[in-house]
């Protein structure tokens, strides 16, 4: 079973983000969470809502970003590969199998992000889970939404999940900088189809070209870390509906 473990923090109070995980653990717990979930049709609609109410507050969250051609691609990867996705089963089913390849197939960076952002989908589908349990009303409302989010709780897990976030973005930046992975993606795109990887080379591919049209992703980082924890700090603080108002400004 997964267990969220509170982050390590450096002097300067940054989270410190550990360089391996263990995907079969991982792996794992989601399909626990997925078999869980779908014992209750109620529950996987009530998923459902809430996901794409989320999806619909990042979307406005960053409306700037996504209207400038150098960022789009990034936001459109965050939305729907790493936290607006409603459906990651096929390619998790997919990194089940590839997951003794990838260890030594895959340059660091790349596994780092493919890792990382697992990570990610699963603490986002056990806070997703434990909101589903707690909003009061539906359909679901920026209130109800405030009012669940501070019961549930978790700080801890909300600043991990803001960081897998960041941290998958800086190994994706990283990741661009080295023109023979782009290459070496493109090559493989054919035999992994064959031999049924199709939707993981795809994941990775969107990644890699979210990010090639940012000469240095720093800014666009630290604009996501600013708004999300300001947002996460608005929200444990007691705010309501009122902390959704459009924050791209």
């Amino acid at each position: 079973m997964y267990l969220y473990k509170p982050p390590r923090l450096s002097e300067a109070g940054n989270v410190l983000m550990p360089r391996t995980v263990d995907l079969d653990q991982l792996l794992a717990r989601k399909r626990e969470l997925e078999t869980r979930a779908s014992e209750s049709r109620d529950f996987l609609d009530r998923l459902r809502d809430l996901r794409i109410w989320q999806a619909r507050r990042l979307a406005q969250t960053y409306d700037d970003l996504r209207g400038d051609a150098r960022y789009a691609p990034a936001i459109a990867f965050f939305l729907n590969d790493l936290y607006g996705s409603l459906d990651s089963g096929p390619r998790d089913r997919q990194l089940a199998r590839a997951s003794p390849l990838l260890r030594h197939g895959l340059p660091g960076a790349a596994r780092a992000a493919l890792e990382r952002a697992i990570e990610l989908d699963v603490l986002s589908a056990e806070l997703d889970h434990a909101m589903v349990a707690l909003i009061s009303s539906w359909p679901i409302g920026g209130a109800g939404y405030a009012d669940a989010y501070r019961l549930v709780g978790r700080r801890d897990a909300r600043a991990r999940q803001i960081e897998l976030v960041l941290s998958v973005g800086a190994d994706l930046d990283r990741i661009v900088r080295y023109a023979w992975i782009g290459s070496a993606l493109h090559l493989w795109q054919a035999p992994a189809r064959a031999i049924g990887f199709g939707v993981l080379h795809d994941f990775l591919d969107r990644g890699f070209d979210a990010f090639r049209n940012i000469a240095d992703a720093r800014t666009f980082l630290q604009t996501i870390r600013e708004r999300e924890v300001q947002l996460m700090e608005q929200l444990f603080a007691g705010g309501g509906e009122e902390v959704f108002a459009d924050r791209s400004q």
